[in-house]
């Protein structure tokens, strides 16, 4: 079981990423949630472009990914799950809610350090925001991510099936929530309660720094709620709030060479504990 997961990882990856990026394009053609700015031939070329790297890079400087450490670990008996006795099914659902917790937790991290910032803040830089903004990271980033994956994986021992899922959704999940699609206001009040949702993810990538500081959930909204971190809706409306960061405003800054070089320009402002984005409040 653990050796056909890990056989047939690569096919099933490729193939729901590949559905879920056209459907998420179609969409966007049919029912775009706000204007587009910027001609989707320029930002579709080069962050896919950024894609095909990320991918390379990773490939080449890790040997195994998260579902072949799962297996592994497995073989292995190490991490947690491998353990304890406990029935597959909440190995697997404990795992994939934990899993989505470090990324969470990760996703803060990259806004709360100044030098991951640098890093972090390309994927903000876009100027435009649709399904391609949730695939646009910096390759360093990409790698640091994957061994903080790894560590957890090792850390908890899941079952392969349960990284698998994870992975294909938090992939699917980003593009969705990225997508620049208009989604009734009922629709999206019910799903925000179970999925994070285009409406609650833009918020995180408005200029404004204590909006973009908020709403990190990439696939579960609950942590969010949980730890203080939400915000319902954007301050100026969807429709009115400008995406992107201060630095880079540039057409010029949305090609690949130049969101390759991001983390070298510039003073790191507006990461989370940045003392410019307080703003003290009037006296009561």
């Amino acid at each position: 079981m653990s050796e056909t997961i890990l056989s047939a990882e690569p096919a099933i990856r490729l193939s729901i990423f590949l559905g879920v990026l056209a459907v998420m394009a179609l969409w966007e053609v049919a029912a775009p949630r706000r204007r587009r700015d910027i001609p989707r031939v320029i930002r579709w070329t080069n962050n896919l472009g950024l894609v095909v790297l990320d991918t390379v890079i990773l490939r080449l400087t890790f040997p195994i990914v998260a579902v072949g450490l799962a297996v592994m670990a497995e073989s292995n008996g190490w991490g947690l799950f491998n353990n304890i006795d406990v029935p597959v099914w909440v190995a697997i659902v404990v795992s994939m809610l934990l899993l989505d917790l470090a990324i969470y937790l990760q996703h803060v991290m990259l806004h709360a350090i100044p030098a991951l910032w640098r890093l972090h803040r390309m994927h903000h830089a876009d100027l435009d925001f649709d399904a391609t903004t949730g695939l646009r990271f910096h390759p360093i980033e990409i790698l640091i991510s994957m061994g903080i994956k790894l560590a957890v994986v090792a850390a908890l021992g899941p079952p392969g099936i349960a990284v698998l899922l994870f992975e294909v959704l938090l992939n699917a999940t980003a593009m969705f929530n990225h997508a620049n699609i208009a989604l009734p206001r009922p629709v999206d009040r019910v799903l925000r309660l179970f999925v994070v949702t285009p409406d609650m993810h833009r918020v995180h990538h408005s200029v404004d720094p204590r909006e973009t500081n908020s709403n990190y959930g990439f696939n579960l909204p609950w942590w969010d709620r949980l730890l203080g971190t939400y915000i319902a809706q954007p301050a100026k409306g969807h429709e009115g709030m400008e995406i992107g960061i201060e630095q880079f405003r540039m057409r010029r800054d949305l090609w690949l060479d130049r969101m390759l070089l991001q983390p070298l320009r510039g003073p790191a402002s507006g990461h989370a504990l940045d003392p410019q984005n307080t703003k003290k409040e009037p006296a009561e």
